[in-house]
């Protein structure tokens, strides 16, 4: 800038000279309008020269992208250097905040679990979101301008993408055992928004639902047909005292079959719509295992060895109807599945790091290691007939799980067939305490034939 301001200032300098020299010339000659006519020329020369070299200098600080200021001219040149140089900063403010804009547009987008996938007129990558990467198992960066078709080989996806423009969603087999969710929109001249979506889990979701409807359906038409055909022969058979008394028999059983199933269906509906229990609400462990064994003992009606040990020194904060439905289904279900003379024990014990645990452990028929994982599974039975048989509805041990769930614990569960089960309910520190046996009350361990 300095050796531009040096040429401004020696071009002026000879300017003045020139007309200096002119005046003098025009003086020693005598001839005063010559010499004045050589000086005009000579300042209109420098005058030109000048105003060239401020174009000159206007013009390379634009085709350098205007970087930095503008330069130090004067007259004209420095207004119009003035209102380029406004311009240009104005353009400048407004593309940074438009790149702002967009920026954070891209990150709005990236945060949505929707994935946003765009194409140009050829269905090549113009822009790919990291959504829509991981579902369709594509590098944002490396995959840019391929045909998306030569990447995601679904069948169901490229045909889609070859048919006409659809406001229906294709789905499709997605990365990595996914399902996925994909709606192709237009816009532009050519130009198409793929939006993919996650959906394994909203499948699995329906297909449960599904499978639960069905499942209600058959363990409620199973004692209607029963209850039925009673009262058809009844209505239409002349039956003696002892019949009567039989049918009856029956079919009161097979109304409690029902309204136990009801019973059931509206506590898993209970547990999932309503909010976790409160955790300053202490209950004796003492006197669930008291409800317990009342359960057990008029179950079994003297046919096992039951034991109950334990908790005279613990308390749980929580609900005591779901924490007593909980601990009373496993009793229950230890006892159906126990044979005459078997042994069922209850017990409360510590761990270490101040876990508190029901186990209930039985010699009954055990269960084969691949049912494990599904025993909690609503109306999942390992043997359909046989839990029939015993009055259950297949949804004793999902109320068990949700209870648990719902007070931060978890399910444990450990079978042998041939060799009993053992099922442990595994409560956190911040749900249960120790107190002194005075305070929470006596239950000492007892054995009942």
């Amino acid at each position: 800038m300095s050796s531009k301001l040096a040429r401004f200032a020696t071009v002026g300098g000879v300017g003045s000279c020139c007309v200096g020299v002119g005046w003098l010339m025009a003086f020693a000659s005598g001839q005063p309008l010559a010499g004045w006519l050589c000086a005009a020329a000579l300042g209109m020369g420098a005058l030109y020269l000048d105003q060239s070299l401020k174009a000159a200098s206007l013009l390379d600080w634009l085709r350098n992208d205007a970087d930095g200021t503008a330069p130090r001219v004067v007259g004209i040149w420095a207004d119009i250097a003035h209102q380029v140089d406004r311009a240009l900063r104005r353009r400048e403010r407004h593309t940074f905040a438009e790149q702002q804009r967009l920026t954070e547009f891209l990150t709005a987008v990236e945060a949505s679990p929707i994935g946003v996938l765009m194409l140009d007129a050829n269905q090549q990558i113009t822009w790919c979101s990291r959504v829509a990467a991981d579902h369709l198992g594509l590098d944002p960066k490396r995959d840019l301008g391929q045909p998306v078709t030569n990447l995601v080989r679904a069948p169901a996806f490229v045909e889609h993408m070859a048919s006409a423009p659809s406001s229906e969603p294709v789905s499709f087999p997605g990365f990595n055992g996914s399902r996925l969710s994909a709606l192709v929109q237009s816009y532009g001249e050519g130009l198409k928004l793929v939006l993919t979506q996650d959906i394994t889990e909203h499948e699995r979701a329906e297909l449960m639902r599904r499978s639960f409807v069905a499942n209600v359906s058959h363990e409620i038409r199973t004692p209607l047909t029963v209850l039925a055909g009673f009262v058809e022969t009844m209505s239409q058979l002349p039956l003696s005292e002892t019949e009567r008394k039989r049918v009856l028999t029956l079919m009161t059983a097979q109304a409690q079959r029902m309204q136990t199933l009801v019973a059931d269906l509206l506590t898993l509906a209970q547990l999932e719509g309503s909010p976790r229990p409160a955790a300053d609400r202490w209950l004796r462990v003492s006197d669930l295992m008291q409800r317990a064994k009342a359960d057990a003992v008029s179950l079994s009606a003297g046919r096992h060895a039951l034991r109950f040990a334990g908790g005279e020194d613990a308390q749980i904060a929580g609900d005591e109807t779901e924490l007593h439905s909980a601990l009373g289904n496993l009793v229950v279900n230890a006892v159906r599945y126990t044979a005459s003379g078997g042994e069922v024990e209850v017990r409360w014990t510590w761990m270490a790091d101040g876990w508190g645990v029901f186990q209930v452990r039985d010699t009954g028929i055990g269960i084969e290691r691949e049912h494990l994982p599904r025993l909690t599974e609503r109306f999942y039975r390992v043997d359909g007939s046989r839990s029939r048989e015993t009055g259950g509805t297949g949804l004793g041990l999902s109320i068990v799980k949700h209870v648990l769930q719902r007070h931060g614990g978890e399910i444990d569960v450990q079978s042998e067939p041939g060799k009993g089960s053992c099922f442990r309910l595994l409560l956190p520190p911040s749900r249960v305490r120790r107190v002194s046996p005075s305070t929470s009350g006596e239950a000492q361990p007892v054995i009942d034939r």
